[in-house]
């Protein structure tokens, strides 16, 4: 009796003591923020691979798993996963993590959002996000604003560790200001210098370091390029000097390759986001895109 009746206070306080939060985030880049933040109050997973294109995700059944036991789930917003969350929220049944529930959080809210259209778009023009572009997180300036909304939610859930949560807020913006100044720096040789693009999500990263994109391989989002767009974009390339070609690496590489070989250049292939899997923080993962550039 005596064994049973203290296995059941152990098991008890163990669970009085365990004060982490589920959280799930749909990107690689928001996780890794949010773990920063959280530090060991909080599990984050996140749904997509850095090596995956977020627009396009497999509602996989271990997705459903994560998120019927997730307290707070975190979004880009900006539909740039229209395609598959909402129904992998639906389908986890759990209602604080349905969009407008206490457990939801869509980081667009905080950021200044680039190129939203002014007129009504449709799908004649390619995969036009309607509210805005939702690639912001490459910007460390919007990172930071989001820093920023992820902890006062995490708060929010989880008052007992704000001070936790306040702190290691702190120790983030201070570290990610040193770093974008040193970015700043290391890239300040080529403000103004023009670039190609193959899909529009390099838009904050070329507003922060002041580039100039020419034109994107893809005739419109989400349409592959065509030969006659780009003979287009490398006449246009050569009457401005442009000779780098900027992508993500899901992207095929053959137009490209293409394009940097004809120009004299070269393509820049860039990691979509940081690895958490293998330890790697947002900081370390921004670097790696400016040591590219």
């Amino acid at each position: 009796m005596k064994i049973i009746t203290t296995s059941i206070v152990l098991l008890a306080l163990a669970g009085t003591a365990r004060a982490d939060l589920e959280v799930v985030a749909t990107v690689p880049d928001l996780a890794a923020i949010t773990k920063e933040i959280g530090g060991g109050k909080v599990n984050v997973t996140a749904l997509s691979l850095p090596t995956q294109d977020p627009h396009f995700v497999d509602a996989k059944p271990s997705a459903l798993l994560k998120l019927n036991k997730a307290d707070l789930l975190i979004a880009v917003g900006l539909e740039l996963e229209v395609g598959w969350l909402p129904t992998l929220q639906t389908g986890a049944r759990n209602p604080k993590i349905l969009s407008g529930a206490s457990g939801y959080l869509e980081c667009s809210t905080f950021v200044h959002v680039l190129e939203a259209p002014k007129a009504a778009v449709d799908r004649s023009q390619g995969d036009v996000h309607p509210q805005g572009n939702p690639h912001y997180l490459y910007d460390p300036r919007a990172a930071a604003l989001c820093a920023k909304g992820i902890a006062q939610k995490l708060e929010a859930l989880d008052a007992s560790n704000a001070k936790t949560y306040e702190k290691n807020l702190a120790a983030f913006l201070a570290k990610l200001d040193t770093a974008r100044k040193g970015w700043e720096k290391q890239m300040e040789p080529f403000k103004g210098k023009p670039v190609i693009t193959y899909h529009r999500s390099w838009t904050y990263v070329i507003d922060w370091l002041g580039l100039v994109e020419i034109a994107n391989l893809e005739p419109k989002p989400g349409i592959p390029p065509s030969p006659s767009h780009v003979v287009d974009v490398l006449k246009l390339a050569r009457a401005q000097g442009a000779k780098v070609v900027l992508q993500e690496a899901y992207y095929p590489d053959k137009t490209g390759a293409l394009c940097a070989q004809k120009l004299g250049g070269s393509v820049v292939k860039l990691p979509a986001g940081a690895d958490i899997a293998g330890g790697e923080s947002y900081i370390e993962h921004v670097s790696k895109v400016i040591d590219a550039l």
